[in-house]
């Protein structure tokens, strides 16, 4: 279990805020909703109908293929379910009898935007695509997304199911914070081995804009006769970093590429002042604390209208570094917050040398003390 310290004044460090939204002057965007966001804070940059709750298709493998990636064993062969791989719409190509890994199907979610895979992979995972429904529903939830509801892994209609754009911004941020998602959808082609027996074929992605727009990284697209065209993409330029989300856009790729054109003339890249004294408890030595460090590592974000006084610093640590403890050491983390929202998270290095203090040795004065008391304790 860690322990985790607020820094206090001391530290330079901040109090929570309440978030305000900020909007650039208005952009005309075919979409019926839309939304710019900060990919580092979550701050609003520009909104059309962003809290509006629409269907939003195929974008739900967002959280079905987070939700794979992090359930674990991505490289071990099953067979896929026969039933549930018997969904219209988009596929990658399964068919009943296939070995496949959920990495395989983390892709075909991702790249071609296979229904198949989203089912596959919810029975797998969840037993059901019910079951799945609730996992990726209770995530949901815990991310703070209060107008989305899921009904199904693919996307396809269900009573209920839909978000907002603003949700499917945070869920996008979220996501991409998983290294091998981020990989998956940044990737325009990807090389695979699946079927019965596996044999090797190449996904090709839906997600145009990879090669349309400058900077633009991933993330997925959607579409229904219900939803409309839904995009919802991230893009760096010159250390910014923006994620823009459209549902029902016809003229979605378009839409994003003014809107990033326009957007990142609006925000700035901010480096935050760490703390410059950092303290963790220490154990085993002749000291009771070790002074630690962020190193050369330094936390820079994309920003529209915030300062540092939007910003929380907290330590995670053991209970206790235990000595010796050697310059460079792993220590710590240091949490960087906004309002509660975990924004990033820096290693924490011993910033100094502690060595291990050996218990003193007992005076033989001590131990004929003891000895007494032990005799006149059998005597009396």
């Amino acid at each position: 279990m860690k322990k985790i310290i607020a820094l206090s004044a001391a530290f330079g460090c901040v109090f929570f805020m309440p978030v305000h939204a900020v909007y650039a002057e208005d952009i005309e965007v075919s979409a019926k909703a839309a939304v710019v966001i900060s990919a580092d804070t979550g701050e609003i940059v520009y909104s059309k109908n962003s809290s509006e709750k629409l269907p939003m298709a195929s974008t739900t493998k967002i959280m079905s293929s987070l939700l794979c990636l992090e359930s674990g064993d991505l490289y071990e062969p099953f067979t896929v379910d026969s039933q549930a791989i018997h969904v219209e719409g988009s596929s990658m190509g399964l068919q009943e009898g296939d070995i496949v890994t959920k990495y395989a199907l983390a892709c075909g979610m991702l790249l071609p935007s296979g229904n198949d895979g989203a089912n596959a992979a919810a029975v797998e995972i969840a037993g059901s695509l019910e079951g799945f429904a609730e996992l990726m529903n209770d995530r949901a939830q815990k991310l703070g997304l209060t107008k989305t509801f899921f009904v199904t892994p693919s996307g396809l209609e269900g009573e209920g199911h839909g978000s907002s754009a603003e949700d499917m911004a945070v869920l996008a941020a979220e996501a991409l914070k998983n290294e091998t998602f981020r990989e998956i959808c940044s990737s325009q082609t990807i090389k695979l081995e699946y079927g019965n027996p596996p044999y090797t074929r190449w996904l090709k992605n839906t997600n145009k804009l990879l090669s349309m727009c400058d900077g633009v990284y991933g993330v997925k697209t959607g579409f229904t006769d219900e939803a409309g065209r839904c995009l919802v993409s991230a893009c760096e330029r010159e250390g910014k970093r923006l994620i823009c989300v459209t549902l029902n856009a016809p003229d979605d790729w378009n839409d994003h590429i003014r809107l990033y054109d326009e957007c990142f003339k609006k925000v700035k890249t901010a480096e935050f002042g760490i703390p410059c004294e950092m303290y963790v408890s220490l154990a085993g030595s002749h000291k009771d604390r070790l002074a630690v460090t962020t190193g050369d590592e330094t936390a820079d974000f994309t920003v529209y209208s915030k300062d540092t006084a939007d910003f929380t610093y907290t330590i995670a640590s053991p209970p206790f570094v235990y000595a010796p403890v050697k310059t460079g050491d792993e220590a710590a983390e240091l949490i960087i917050s906004d309002n509660g929202r975990e924004l990033k998270r820096l290693p924490l290095y011993a910033a100094e040398d502690a060595e291990y203090k050996y218990p003193e040795k007992e005076s033989e004065k001590s131990k004929l003390e003891k000895f007494i008391s032990k005799v006149k304790d059998i005597f009396n």
